[in-house]
């Protein structure tokens, strides 16, 4: 095998920390490796972010290794202080088992599970954690973990102001026996994850060190930052879920249309799949004609191609060309092009434009709503809001907020 994967991640700047690089790279150079991330169920969906570790999966198989999709229906039950400012609250186990399975069913279309040398791999580490015995574990594992060390770590460091419970103090103890369970069963060697994963990740290299004698490589990636330090895979109605019945493919065409000059090279590198010079093209075509927006464009198509496929990309993309238009009205037809839509409940009175706003979601306050009518940037039904004491009765409505925002919303009578 060639080492070209860890100078794909280099270019595209997917490197944040990775244990003995240059013996990373002729372990990799040596012959197909199996390579494992694992991805907590702490919603029924994953999100943008979860693109990087996901798709970095997908960079390996293609490289000719073989990836490991871990999903944590047993480390879900304890809960990752990474991250986190405060204790987590623990899940009801029902609810956990469910997410995982949802979880399991998303990330298969990003993976070749097909039988063959490289197929992909879905685990749950529910399967082994849920069996452990308590004293042979702490008798057989636990004693390689030194407590100095457990405290030094940074997701245990940042939280020992605030509190950290004994259950999420262990975490990092269930994450590196799931390394080493994997090593033993399926012989991964390679964990990856987010660069806030460090700890834990390093955790289970040195066990399986400790505990088989043969070396393990961890290689964490860059937690997604935006340029104006506002957080990333956040709008203004919330969270971009990969799952289509949370964030459409429209919504998700949007959010990667509105990304800003400054950060559409690097998302093109870390969320597509375009070489370094295609890369480099769409970046002198940004400078050459930033009101043009091809690269955001073709960043838009392939991340939502990416998640929701061919024909959902496609729908997209004619919607968005057409929130241009001045007349929208073709939102209220069929399933509205797959623009963000709400239906709200029959009320006694008429509502307030600024109302139907915030209760569609459409706006995260009364106070935004109100400022974007008095700034004339709503328009119902192509007539443009004039006052804040215009009200809507039962009906179906195309919103039309700013310059591209389309929604569609039905009051019930």
């Amino acid at each position: 095998m060639q080492t070209s994967v860890l100078q794909d991640f280099e270019q595209r700047g997917l490197i944040a920390d990775v244990t003995t690089p240059a013996e990373l790279g002729a372990h990799l150079a040596g012959a197909p490796r199996t390579i494992y991330v694992g991805f907590d169920p702490t919603a029924d969906s994953l999100h943008v972010g979860s693109l990087v570790p996901l798709l970095a999966l997908r960079r390996v198989q293609l490289a000719g290794h073989r990836p490991i999709v871990l999903v944590g229906g047993g480390t879900g039950l304890i809960g990752d202080p990474a991250g986190k400012a405060g204790e987590r609250t623990l899940n009801p186990g029902e609810q956990v088992a469910a997410w995982a399975d949802r979880l399991k069913a998303q990330v298969r279309p990003f993976l070749d599970f097909d039988p063959g040398p490289h197929a992909a791999i879905l685990v749950d580490n529910y399967e082994w954690l849920s069996r452990l015995e308590l004293i042979p574990f702490l008798r057989d594992i636990g004693k390689h973990f030194a407590l100095g060390a457990m405290i030094a770590r940074e997701s245990v460091r940042a939280r020992l102001g605030t509190g950290i419970s004994y259950t999420e103090f262990s975490y990092q103890v269930l994450q590196a026996y799931d390394f080493l369970a994997l090593h033993d069963r399926h012989g991964c060697t390679v964990q990856m994850g987010g660069s806030d994963q460090w700890g834990n990740i390093t955790a289970g290299t040195e066990l399986i060190r400790r505990v088989r004698g043969t070396p393990a490589y961890g290689l964490t990636m860059p937690l997604v930052t935006k340029s104006d330090g506002t957080k990333f895979g956040k709008t203004e109605t919330g969270t971009i879920w990969l799952d289509p019945a949370r964030t459409s493919a429209y919504e998700m065409y949007q959010f990667w249309l509105n990304t800003a000059d400054a950060d559409v090279g690097p998302f093109l590198r870390y969320f597509t799949f375009l070489s370094p010079a295609e890369i480099d093209e769409l970046a002198r075509q940004t400078v050459a004609a930033p009101e043009k927006r091809e690269a955001q464009r073709v960043l838009a198509s392939e991340v939502t191609r990416l998640v929701h496929g061919e024909a959902a990309r496609r729908e997209a993309e004619r919607a968005s060309q057409r929130a241009f238009d001045d007349d929208v009205s073709w939102v209220l037809e069929g399933d509205g092009g797959g623009v963000p839509g709400s239906v709200l409940p029959a009320s006694g009175d008429p509502r307030p434009v600024w109302r139907v706003l915030k209760e569609a979601a459409i706006v995260p306050s009364t106070s935004e709503a109100r400022r974007l009518i008095q700034q004339g940037g709503v328009e119902v039904n192509r007539r443009r809001v004039q006052s804040l004491d215009e009200t809507l009765l039962a009906g179906r409505y195309a919103i039309k907020v700013g310059k591209r925002r389309v929604y569609r919303v039905v009051i019930e009578g």
